[in-house]
């Protein structure tokens, strides 16, 4: 599939099948997201992958928008780490998060998973169920599963602006 295809194709997926996700696909999608660039290189993150019943169970607990995926990312940024633009203090942290997760979801869609990203759920609270050392700082969940046979986009996903709305060309 090309490019355009992939990003045009993606949606956030709400609803997944009970089969479990192959170790492999896994093991690419992490993969995906360590290739993914980052302000001078510092790759201020770290992804804790549950999928164990405890683990599951756990989060599952903690916000209702993990959606029953057999696998969820929990990504988190690590700020002192990360670059600090000299000229205005701009922490690069969540942008290098942000990109990194965009990778991790285009590489499950090539794989035929589906994902949708959660920032919905009380960040301390997550923390502290599991045991987040401090300079972490939770920021995204990640579901990721088979869509379901019934799932759709949701109903403002095909509305986009108009590149005139934001493009300025000088």
């Amino acid at each position: 599939m090309d490019f355009y295809t992939l990003v045009k194709e993606r949606f956030s997926v709400r609803k997944f099948k009970e089969q479990a996700v192959e170790k492999e696909k896994v093991d690419r999608i992490l993969e995906a997201g360590r290739v993914a660039p980052t302000a001078k290189n510092l790759q201020p993150f770290h992804v804790y992958v549950l999928k164990s019943e405890e683990a599951l169970k756990k989060i599952r607990e903690l916000t209702p928008a993990t959606f029953q995926a057999p696998v969820v990312m929990l990504l988190c940024e690590e700020a002192e780490k990360a670059w600090v633009n000299p000229f205005d203090g701009f922490n690069s942290a969540s942008m290098d998060l942000a990109i990194m997760t965009s990778h991790m979801m285009l590489q499950a869609q090539e794989l035929g998973l589906g994902t949708t990203w959660v920032c919905w759920f009380d960040t301390a609270k997550v923390k502290e169920a599991f045991e987040i050392p401090d300079g972490l700082q939770p920021r995204v969940l990640l579901p990721i599963g088979y869509p379901a046979e019934d799932v759709e986009p949701g109903p403002m996903h095909p509305f986009r602006k108009e590149l005139s709305d934001y493009v300025t060309e000088l």
